[in-house]
């Protein structure tokens, strides 16, 4: 089984980020530390070879090519999917994509 490379471009960090510190700043150190390591692990995961992803249905996204997947329901990966490699450009809030 191979896998692909994962990019993970600075927007997308900032924004996992930004929502760990949100859980840090109520309190809740732990869940900060748990929710960035259990994000990651996901995105690690999307660069199985034997998977191939679908498109956005957001018509923005779909026409510039991006593939999205959800994330606990509440959250959006959305990335470019390559031969060799994963390029994450957004992890967002699904609110923010209008289907």
């Amino acid at each position: 089984m191979g896998f692909r490379k994962i990019i993970i471009r600075e927007s997308a960090a900032e924004s996992i980020a930004a929502i760990s510190w949100f859980l840090e700043g109520e309190g809740l150190p732990a869940t900060a530390e748990k929710f960035t390591d259990d994000a990651y692990d996901f995105i690690s995961k999307l660069g199985d070879e034997r998977k191939r992803y679908r498109k956005c249905q957001d018509p923005e996204r779909n026409l510039m090519g991006y593939k999205c997947i959800p994330y606990k329901k509440k959250y959006t990966v959305v990335f470019i999917e390559l031969e060799t490699e994963i390029i994450i450009c957004e992890f967002i809030l699904s609110k923010k994509i209008y289907w």
